[in-house]
């Protein structure tokens, strides 16, 4: 079933019509001539019943004997079949925030995850007869993409380039409004927007997951540390030798090699000690 455009036409003209015929009762009723003026009157009060009022950003889906025969989409002051079941349903743009659930990520640590999820009709006719209700469907299917979601992906990536919940928002968005999209289509439903709104390690993990986060920053630290330290000492030795100021053997370099690393290194003040033995000649 698709949503298709129903039999009306403007309103003004036909209250018109149906007014007039009103007033020939009323006007000729007392002349005893009732075989004209009671049905002019019967048609005048049966052309208002039609009489329909579209407001912007609604639809009114219309029913006749059970089958549908179409829905007006335009806004505005309408005649349509009296005799025709009429549902209204809004176009607006609506949204709303799931509840935050309780769910495993990829490597099965247990997370708390909600998102904002923005949507409108798009067919009339779909969201009022394929679903019960479209707001607690979207609401419902939501819920369900977002537990999917989760399990396909990690909290945070453990290789580089690795998809994860926390580092690539963009993609984890664009793919649950894919994945939305595709659930509520039947329902005649368009999904403009869904994001995340709340993403952390449920609080039995959560200091656990602090502390491996902390010791990563940390080995992350030093080892850009023991790079830069490695590229100085080798800068010093090749400076030195290339200056001529002091010429060292294997031994030498390997204890300036050492002292300077440790200086470099070390969070700790050094402090240098000097040698006051004498030189041997």
């Amino acid at each position: 079933m698709k949503e298709h455009k129903a039999f009306a036409i403007p309103g003004l003209l036909v209250i018109f019509a149906a007014l007039g015929l009103v007033a020939f009762h009323v006007v000729k009723f007392p002349e005893y001539i009732p075989l004209l003026t009671v049905p002019a009157a019967i048609l005048g009060f049966f052309l208002l019943k039609g009489i329909a009022i579209v407001s912007p950003n609604e639809a009114l889906v219309l029913t006749f004997f059970g089958k549908y025969s179409g829905s007006i989409v335009e806004n505005g002051f309408w005649w349509i079949n009296p005799f025709a079941g009429r549902q209204k349903i809004s176009l607006k743009i609506a949204n709303f925030q799931s509840e935050q659930l309780k769910v495993n990520d990829a490597h099965g640590n247990p997370i708390e995850i909600a998102a904002v999820i923005v949507w409108r009709v798009v067919d009339s006719a779909k969201a009022t007869f394929a679903v019960e209700s479209c707001g607690n469907f979207v609401r419902l299917q939501g819920e369900t993409a977002l537990r999917h979601l989760s399990n396909l992906f990690p909290y945070e990536p453990h290789t580089p380039g690795e998809i994860a919940l926390r580092s690539h928002p963009a993609e984890i968005a664009s793919q649950l409004r894919a994945e939305l999209a595709e659930r509520t289509s039947v329902a005649g439903i368009e999904v403009l927007e869904a994001q995340l709104s709340h993403l952390a390690y449920s609080p039995e993990i959560a200091q656990a997951m602090l502390r491996r986060q902390q010791a990563q920053a940390v080995l992350a630290a030093r080892q850009i540390i023991v790079d830069g330290a490695i590229s100085m000492v080798e800068m010093a030795l090749r400076k030195l030798e290339n200056d001529g100021i002091v010429q060292l053997d294997g031994a030498s370099k390997a204890t300036m090699v050492n002292n300077l690393l440790v200086t470099l290194v070390s969070e700790n003040h050094i402090q240098p000690v000097l040698s006051t033995a004498p030189m041997k000649s």
